[in-house]
This record gives structure tokens, sequence and C-alpha cells, in this order.
């Protein structure tokens, strides 16, 4: 037995022995020393890494850019199949009247909607990672879209109110040319152009610059931008949106021609506008409408309380939109009661075409937050569904994925896409497993292009707004959510009610904006007054805690231990030092004072009562005349401070100064590596390691038990 304790004790010394020679001992720890490479060893590095070629990696590289390479040939036919299927055909029998609707948001001839939805859901196909994201239009890019498009078309000299059902094509509905049609020669494109054609010119310039940012974000490695868009900002913004939505689709309910206005306010001046015209409404699309959202917010009532019990979604929209065709085609609704209908729409597709150069300039800046509003509701909705269905996605792909799936379709007259969570909620509640799902809407959507488009000439415009305003239903009800999130948290609640009014009230652009500096500014706020608090002792432990939130707290007798719960910086040094003095009782500098104060009056008295004046040299210690302080020691508890400056390191060192002048030593308990760096840096522990291990500690109970003097762990007291 002794013998094998020898042996034993051998090894260990030999383990020792041949420990890390790049570490160093401080107290009963072994801190790693870190070994910086230099810029151009890490620079080589990575060139030779990334530049490398060899038959891995290009198959690595291809399988990580197309992951269908990767996924398709496991597909499990027999098991997938048959949800792909029922989901994708659902879906796509969704898309069709969504296509064609949220066209008037984005103030583009219906026939676009469609291409954009077919080509976005076949590119995500191949390149994306989530098997059950539904990528297509999208009611909120749609607005975003439009308003960019309204805006140009409006510079551009067309007028916003004209009603024609002229098409990209130059015909109108009867198929004869158009010869009232405003041609106005516009340079930037270099040639005679419509309307129409300018719109969408305007949209697929507007779409690839959103899809180069999204790319060039994710080759950069910027998606750490999403991070700035914290959940109640983005619900505020989709709510805000939402309201603009609404407000932009109701003169079609009331068949009202007003132009949408252009510049800051939108709701507001569109709901005056809409109040002076309210006496031309037309009838006949108000009782259309009526009808119409009744039908719609039945079904989706219907479907919400026997989801359970329906094994697929109802397509009410589908059926409303046919219905409503054929009615209005028979009654002839345009010509006898001149109510507003979607016109003549193409089938197949029209010859690729290289969005104008010369247009991006003017849409340069708009294209950013379409751009990052796309990939952050794309992402998230990606690691959303993925977690609840147990697998991974990676988001950098799913930037590339949605860059290119506006990129390569805006050479086909399409425009910027999304992922959509209505949609995304379909496909995973009917069953999807892959995005074969995808393929099989894209391929509905090809049916109505290749053959049912024409059939919805005489679809009313009012029953395509319908169908608008009643998919806002979630977004609106966000509003019953507010007095919840308030009771669960002030700040984001108010971040919600910010973002949500700037976006409704002045414009979605600069809600965006505003959002999100709202949202940053009240993270500083929280870091530059954070909760501070005394600690005390949980009887018959050596834990601490706070005496403001806990009874049965015993504190350390001469010992003040102080906790501050935030980073320390520039911006709250001058909030530290505040409460540090307030929790202590005690300013230095004022102590101090008041001691020099007494003893000059000390000295004052002496002297009278001497008769005689001191002329002894030499300075007199502020300390013979002293308070009886209640404490000799202050432990600062740094478990809460992640990451400190040099302005923070300052203030360490001046708390230190200034509180040993007035007989108060200050020690640090529970800082990580990073603050002891820092310090470091900072010579706070001055000579070297001892004084640190006088100074620092790593937890309360050794600094309690440095300060008091009593029996402590063994070799516990240093960092």
């Amino acid at each position: 037995m002794f013998g094998a304790v020898l042996k034993a004790s051998s090894v260990l010394a030999s383990l020792e022995a041949m420990e890390d020679l790049n570490s160093v001992t401080v107290g009963p720890l072994k801190r790693r020393v870190r070994q910086r490479r230099r810029i151009h060893e890490i620079i080589k590095t990575k060139l030779q890494r990334n530049l490398s070629c060899s038959g891995p990696k290009v198959k690595r590289t291809l399988t990580g850019f197309f992951p269908v390479v990767k996924w398709l040939p496991k597909y499990q036919v027999k098991e997938y199949i048959w949800g792909d299927l029922m989901s994708g055909l659902i879906v796509g029998i969704i898309l069709i009247p969504q296509a064609i609707a949220y066209c008037l948001l984005a103030g583009l001839d219906p026939i676009y909607g469609l291409y954009t939805s077919f080509f976005a859901n076949i590119i995500y196909f191949f390149m994306g990672t989530s098997r059950h994201v539904s990528v297509g239009i999208f009611s909120l890019m749609s607005l975003m879209v439009g308003q960019v498009v309204d805006r140009e078309v409006y510079l551009a000299g067309f007028d916003l109110n004209d009603d024609s059902t002229k098409n990209a094509f130059g015909l109108n509905g009867t198929g004869e040319t158009n010869t009232t049609a405003v041609n106005l020669k516009i340079t930037a494109l270099n040639m005679e152009c419509g309307k129409e054609c300018y719109a969408i010119s305007i949209a697929t310039a507007l779409t690839l610059l959103a899809g180069v940012y999204q790319v060039l974000m994710a080759v950069l490695r910027l998606g750490f931008v999403s991070v700035y868009l914290s959940a109640p900002m983005l619900d505020g913004f989709a709510t805000g949106a939402s309201c603009t939505i609404l407000t932009v689709q109701a003169k079609y309910l009331l068949g009202l021609k007003i132009p949408r206005h252009q510049g800051y306010g939108t709701v507001v001046v569109t709901w005056i506008n809409i109040f002076k015209n309210i006496h031309k409404t037309n009838f006949c699309d108000l009782i259309t409408s009526a009808i119409c959202i009744i039908v719609l917010v039945a079904g989706k009532e219907i479907q919400d309380r026997y989801k359970d019990r329906l094994k697929i979604p109802l397509p009410t929209e589908l059926v409303v939109v046919a219905a409503a065709t054929i009615v209005s085609h028979f009654a002839d609704l345009n010509g006898q009661f001149s109510s507003s209908i979607s016109g003549a729409i193409p089938t197949g597709f029209i010859p690729p075409k290289v969005p104008s150069v010369e247009l991006m300039p003017r849409v340069a800046f708009d294209a950013i937050p379409l751009a990052v509003i796309s990939f952050a509701f794309t992402v998230s909705l990606s690691e959303m569904f993925a977690k609840k269905n147990g697998y991974t996605v990676r988001p950098n792909q799913e930037m590339i994925a949605i860059g290119f799936c506006n990129i390569i379709p805006s050479f086909f007259h399409s425009f910027t896409t999304s992922a959509a969570l209505a949609k995304t909620m379909v496909k995973d509640s009917t069953g999807c497993q892959t995005q074969v799902s995808s393929v099989v809407s894209a391929l509905v959507v090809l049916l109505v292009l290749l053959f049912f488009a024409p059939f919805f000439y005489a679809l009313q415009k009012c029953v395509l707004a319908c169908i608008i305003i009643v998919s806002l239903r979630g977004a609106l009800r966000k509003f019953r959510d507010v007095p919840k999130q308030w009771r669960e948290s002030k700040i984001e609640a108010i971040v919600w009610l910010v973002t949500m009014s700037s976006t409704a009230l002045i414009s979605v652009e600069l809600g965006l904006l505003i959002g999100v500096v709202f949202s940053m500014i009240c993270v500083v706020v929280q870091t530059q007054n954070p909760k501070v608090s005394l600690l005390g002792q949980i009887e018959q432990t050596n834990d601490y805690e706070d005496m403001e939130e806990y009874d049965n707290l015993s504190p350390i007798p001469k010992v003040k231990i102080f906790r501050f719960q935030a980073p320390l910086f520039y911006a709250n040094k001058d909030f530290f030092l505040k409460t540090l003095y307030k929790a202590t009782d005690l300013e230095p500098f004022l102590e101090i004072t008041r001691r020099r104060k007494l003893e000059k009056k000390a000295r004052e008295k002496a002297v009278k009562k001497t008769d005689s004046v001191d002329q002894t040299n030499g300075d007199v210690s502020v300390s013979l005349i002293s308070k009886d302080l209640d404490f000799h020691t202050i432990i600062l508890d740094c478990s809460c401070i992640s990451i400190i400056d040099t302005t923070g390191v300052s203030t360490f060192k001046a708390v230190l100064k200034d509180y040993k002048e007035v007989g108060i030593d200050v020690i640090l308990a529970c800082c990580n590596t990073t603050i002891i760096d820092s310090l470091r840096r900072g010579s706070f522990f001055g000579a070297g390691d001892k004084d640190m291990e006088r100074l620092s500690f790593h937890t309360i109970q050794s600094a309690v038990c440095f300060a008091t003097g009593t029996t402590q762990p063994v070799n516990d007291s240093s960092v």
C-alpha cells in the first residue's frame, strides 16, 4: 500500500514537471499566458486556409453553398413525400391570391407578384438550410418597396391617381395600345417608358441592391447586425407597418381614387384625405368589401377554433377570389359601377432584363433597411422553426440564400422577398419535411402563370385589399399584449410603443431607425444606472446576498461589501462613485476637508489657551482628529462587472487612494480574468503579484477573512 502511494506520488511529480511551459503560477492557480500572434501571421494563416484548393474543400464549399446537394440524395421518399406534397400544395393555393394582392402594396401589376413567388421558392430550395421556411412575397417588404416605387414614379412626373388598366406590355383592358399613356423620356433609362414599366424598373433595381447588400453582409460576417433588432422592436415595427398597410388599403375598400401620400405622416394624411373624399365612396366596392371581410374573418376564426380537428387550412382566400372574380365578370361591375379591377394579367414569362444601373443611385439608401429587415425575419424564422423541429440552420448561409432570392429574380421582373411567418406556420402544421414543398408551391404558381392568370382580369381591387387587411390580424392583435408586456418589462413595452408609433406616424424607414436607436439608448441607460447593493452573509454559509432584497442576512462587522451590477466604463463611472459614497455613507474628500477644518479649529483653540504660536515646521497629520467610522474595509464585489475600460481602472485607483487617506482599505473580490488583465495593464496592483494578492481575491469569503484577520482557506487569497 505504501509503495503504491509512493508510485502515485512519483507519477504526479512527473506530470507536474511536464506542465505546459506557457503558464505562470500566481497563488494557487496557474494562469496561462496566451501568446498573441502577430497580425501578419494571422492574415497569412487565413489566406492559406481560404485560398488553398483541394478536392474535399471544393466539395465542402459546394455542399455549403448548395445544401440541397447534401440532403436531397438522402431524401426518404416514402416518409417525406406526402407531407411535402400536401404542405406545398396548400401553401401554393394560399400564395396565389396573396401574390396578386400584395402587388397593390408594391404599386406594381399583379403578374410581378406571381413571378416573385415562383423564383423565390425555386432558389431557396437550392440554397436554404431551413426545412420549413416559406420564402416569397411578404406584406412588409411589399409596403417598403411600394413606398420607394411610388416616390420615384411621382418624381418622374407620372400621375399616381391613374387608375387605368394598362399593363407592362402597353396594352389596355381591351388589348389595344394605350395611346393616352404618359410617355416620359427618362434620362436614367435612356428610353421611352410608361408608368408600369418605370415602376418595375425601380423595383428590380431596388431588389438587386438589397440582395447584393445581403450577400456582402454574409461575406463580411455582418450577421451580428441582427442582434440590435430586439424582439420588442421588431414586433413594434411590424405592428406600426401593419397600421400603415391598413391605411394604404382603406381607400380600395371604399373605392376612392386617392394617390398615396409622399413623405412623412402617411397614416394621418391618408385618413384625412379619405374623410375629405368620403362622399365619393363607390358603394359597389363598399358592399363587396364588407362581404369579403366577413367571409375571410369567419374563415380565419373557424380555422383558429378548430385547428386541431382540421387537417388542412381552409383555402378561404382562394374561394373568395374565385367567387368575387366570377361575380365581377358576369355582373360587369367595372362597366356598370366603375369598380376598380386588376386588369389584364398576361400568361407566360416576360424575357429577362438586367436591372437599370442608372436607377440604382436613386434607391441605394432605400435598399439598406430592406436588406436588413428581410434577412432579420428570415434568419429569426429559420432558427425558430429549426429549434422547434430539432435541427440546426446556418445563419450565414441563410443570409446568402435570401440574398440570391433577391439578386436572381431581379433579372426576371421580381421584387424584394423575405421569409413569411404565416405561410411558414402553415407549412409546419401541414406536415412539411423538406424544401421539396417549396418546389410544389412553385409549380402551383407556375400553373397560374401559364394557364389561369387571364381569368383574374375582372377581380376587384377591393377584394385584394380585403385579403391584405385580414392577413394583418396577427400583427394588429399585438395591441392586446401591451398591458401584459408592461407588467413584465416596462422598458421593452416602451421600446415597442416608440417603434410602433414612429413607424405608423412618421414613416416605415424612420420608424425602423428610431426603434433601433431607441432600443440601444435603453441598453445604455440601463448600464448607466444599474442596481447597486450592500451585501450581507447568509447565516451558516459562506455566501453573500443583497440586504435590501433578502431577510436574515448578517452584515460583517467593520466591513462593507459593495456590489455594482454593470460594466464599469466612462459613461457610468460617476454613478459608480455616487452610489459607493451613498452606500458607505462616507465621501473621502468631504471627510478629509472636515478633518482639516476640525484640526485647524483645534490648533487655534490651543494657541489661544497658551497665548503663543507654535512655530514648529512640518504638517500635522489629518488623522489626529478623526471621525469614529463603523468600518475599516470596503470589499468591491466585481462578479457583475463584465468589462472595465481605462476610465474604470482610473476610477478604481482613485477610490483606493481616496479611501486610504481616511484610513479605509479597499479590496476587490470575484474579478474575472478580463478585469484582472485590464487592472494589471492600468498598474492598479502596483509593484506586482504581491500587491495583487493583497488587493484581489477569488471569492467574497476569502476577502472577508483577509479583512477581518480570521482564518481562511490556505492559498485562497490571490487571483
